[in-house]
């Protein structure tokens, strides 16, 4: 089966082969179309790859303030955000520093630790009840050993170097209100979601200057 990336600019022939179906195949799990639908704006892998992909993990369930990776641990899973809200962070000064926020269809880990081995500073803690697909390392590096496995994740390492280092360049060359803005229009559901301390600390401010933005923008709408 053909299939092309849109963002690398090349096609690929898919070898389903690894897919080790039985003689009677079982529904298809719940979760392989919230998989392909979150990942089909970058490319399009038939449905039965991310039946696999769903199948090769666990379903969690957790309630809001849950850590999923504590500071100083050793990342040993990656995730796919079903439903809720979760957040990276690190402990600076008695804060929690903001790196990134993560709703619905978000794949995400500690990739500094998962892709180390090592401890890291990195805290992944929920922000609202989540439902998430939890896949180990050892799943992920079996999938990242298949060909069609292998295509995925170098594209989906490619699009999150890319926003990265958007976002790295942004706040270096845009104002805060540029990068509020922004957001609002990008990510809608986190402002409208996350608590403003978050918010705030992710866009590299204070809460308070983060709020003076918030007033300044709705004094001038009127």
């Amino acid at each position: 089966m053909a299939q092309s990336c849109g963002m690398c600019g090349y096609s690929l022939v898919l070898d389903m082969s690894f897919i080790d179906l039985p003689a009677a195949t079982p529904p298809m799990h719940p979760l392989a179309v919230h998989l392909k639908a979150a990942f089909d704006p970058h490319y399009e892998a038939p449905l039965e790859v991310w039946d696999y992909f769903a199948r090769s993990g666990e379903t969690i369930d957790v309630g809001k303030n849950h850590v999923l990776k504590a500071a100083q641990s050793i990342e040993k899973y990656g995730y796919f955000l079903v439903r809720g809200a979760c957040g990276l962070f690190v402990w600076k000064e008695n804060n929690h520093v903001c790196l990134d926020l993560h709703l619905e269809n978000d794949f995400f880990t500690d990739d500094l630790s998962f892709y180390t081995g090592q401890p890291s500073p990195i805290e992944i803690t929920t922000l609202e009840a989540c439902t998430l697909l939890r896949l180990s390392k050892s799943s992920i590096e079996h999938l990242n050993s298949t060909p069609q496995g292998q295509l995925l994740f170098s594209i989906g390492n490619q699009v999150g170097y890319i926003q990265k280092q958007q976002q790295q360049v942004d706040l270096l060359t845009r104002s805060a209100e540029e990068r509020y803005l922004e957001l609002m229009a990008n990510r809608p559901q986190l402002v409208q979601r996350i608590a403003q301390k978050h918010i705030a600390s992710l866009l590299g401010i204070t809460t308070q200057s983060l709020s003076r933005i918030r007033r300044r923008l709705a004094h001038s709408s009127r």
